[in-house]
């Protein structure tokens, strides 16, 4: 993978790539703002005989970042298709988690089907671990200290797997169980510490990798990170996240805390219309 040394630039970053040939946009790229193993014969893009990649737009931030998000919803397009069930022809999803009734908040049994079953919007997560979690008070009944870099982007409910810091999440058609594709998907992230702990792995709906994207660290007091990666067609199938080096847990210190591990938490998902897989 050939490495560009440029100025970064922590407030904002964004750049469009074809896999196997990089082009940047805008004035700045971090050096290290995206890395895959492109090899032919791992069944992933880029490899020697491998035909051109799909084109990636990615957007990224730390800090101020309703610009960042801003801009991934005009790259996602519009309409905001919200809980309208069935494909829709264009458009986007979005999940804020405030519309988690207060049953399934701050408890360990809020379902990874909610948001295609309940809210149909067309998104399913799974975890290692042991489930999800809903905060309306930035996890602070788990971990006082921690909770005051756990901030929320659009208040008041924020979100983690639980037992694990890692969840993919895929997609379905919205209200139905078809399996589904979206151009791209991104992620708020609240209280990113460690540089290249927080990430996202794209795939395709053969398992193929498209990249692993690091977050970026917190750069501020709000302690907000923003990542979106856009494709030009529908196929990101899986999104595997990685969220801090360890799980939310009343026995676990954020490391600016006097802890060992950089715990973080998330907020807002933003993605593509879900689209039939074989349409």
């Amino acid at each position: 993978m050939r490495t560009f040394l440029l100025s970064p630039d922590d407030a904002a970053v964004r750049f469009t790539r074809r896999l196997g040939a990089l082009t940047l946009l805008g004035a700045t790229l971090a050096a290290a703002a995206a890395c895959s193993a492109y090899d032919s014969k791992g069944g992933s893009y880029g490899g020697p005989t491998d035909p051109p990649g799909p084109v990636v737009s990615i957007v990224s931030g730390a800090g101020a970042i309703t610009a960042n998000v801003a801009e991934y919803r005009t790259l996602l397009g519009d309409p905001l298709n919200g809980v309208t069930v069935g494909q829709q022809p264009a458009g986007r999803r979005e999940i804020n988690w405030d519309a988690v009734p207060a049953a399934v908040t701050n408890t360990n049994t809020f379902s990874g089907f909610f948001f295609n079953s309940n809210s149909p919007r067309g998104a399913v997560m799974t975890t290692p671990g042991t489930g999800f979690r809903v905060s309306d008070n930035d996890f602070g009944d788990i971990t006082t200290a921690d909770s005051i870099g756990f901030n929320a982007f659009s208040p008041t409910k924020t979100f983690a797997p639980v037992g694990s810091n890692v969840m993919d999440v895929t997609f379905q058609v919205a209200g139905s169980p078809t399996p589904a594709a979206v151009t791209g998907f991104g992620a708020v992230f609240s209280d990113v510490d460690v540089a290249g702990a927080t990430k996202m792995e794209l795939f395709d709906k053969d398992g193929r990798s498209l990249g692993v994207y690091p977050v970026p660290v917190r750069t501020d007091a709000a302690g907000l990170s923003f990542l979106g990666v856009k494709y030009d067609s529908p196929i990101v199938a899986r999104v595997r996240i990685t969220s801090g080096q360890g799980a939310i847990a009343a026995n676990q210190r954020d490391v600016t805390d006097g802890g060992n591990l950089d715990l973080v938490v998330m907020d807002d998902f933003l993605y593509g219309e879900p689209k039939a897989i074989g349409q």
